[in-house]
């Protein structure tokens, strides 16, 4: 017999809960600083040992440096598409089918009821 796991199983379309939202911002914040903070460890071990290709090593981590915590800010202050500008929403919306009138057996053309708009 097959060991349940402690969260359920996501079989609707509904939104992730704000605080949920939230915390996994908030975990992706603070691994892109701490990759940013190995960066600056490992550009001051480099610089130490003098390992070869040593400004290839430095440019990388100063790159990464740089660059990590301004997308973790951004990604941090990042919410989700709203609903009606998500790509696979934008996708399902597609045009009516038009509905074509039901005839009961033995109807002909004439006999199916039409309406008629006072428009025309």
């Amino acid at each position: 017999m097959r060991k349940r796991s402690g969260k359920p199983q996501l079989i609707t379309d509904a939104e992730r809960s704000v605080e949920e939202e939230l915390r996994f911002r908030e975990i992706r914040y603070v691994i892109m600083m701490s990759l940013r903070a190995v960066c600056v460890v490992v550009a001051a071990i480099l610089v130490a040992v003098h390992v070869p290709l040593l400004p290839l090593w430095l440019a990388l981590c100063v790159a990464g440096a740089v660059v990590l915590p301004w997308s973790a800010v951004l990604l941090a202050n990042d919410r989700g598409p709203r609903p009606e500008n998500k790509l696979r929403n934008r996708l399902r919306k597609q045009a009516p089918v038009p509905v074509q009138p039901v005839r009961a057996l033995g109807e002909d053309e004439e006999t199916i009821h039409k309406v008629i708009d006072a428009e025309q």
